[in-house]
């Protein structure tokens, strides 16, 4: 894994701090979401439970969130139409971030 000097993202600490919160979400709990690092960030990828997205039930995109050169973090979800990321929102921590994708109201993300 490759960490730039100028951003302290990726890194295992927190990849692994994502992933342990990730399972106090209350939608699809049961399967468990795996986190990968990607550039200046994590990429969180799920099995499809409920086939909305993929009929097979197979792995699909989640959510990725990158670290922001101002000290902010940056909330991305998946367009399945597109097949492309849109930008969510931003958050000043981590933990906010964490706490809307955990929530996920909209069922934005949890599809």
């Amino acid at each position: 894994m490759l960490v730039s000097s100028l951003c302290p993202h990726p890194n295992e600490l927190d990849r692994l701090r994502i992933e342990k919160l990730l399972e106090t979400r209350s939608r699809y709990k049961y399967v468990a979401a795996k986190v990968t690092p990607c550039c200046e960030g994590y990429l969180v990828r799920s099995p499809c439970c409920s086939r909305t997205v993929d009929p097979q039930g197979g792995e699909i995109d989640i959510a990725r969130i990158e670290y922001q050169s101002g000290d902010f973090w940056r909330l991305y979800r998946k367009d399945d139409a597109r097949q492309c990321w849109c930008a969510h929102a931003e958050f000043h921590s981590l933990s906010s971030l964490l706490d809307v994708l955990i929530a996920d109201v909209n069922r934005e993300f949890w599809r």
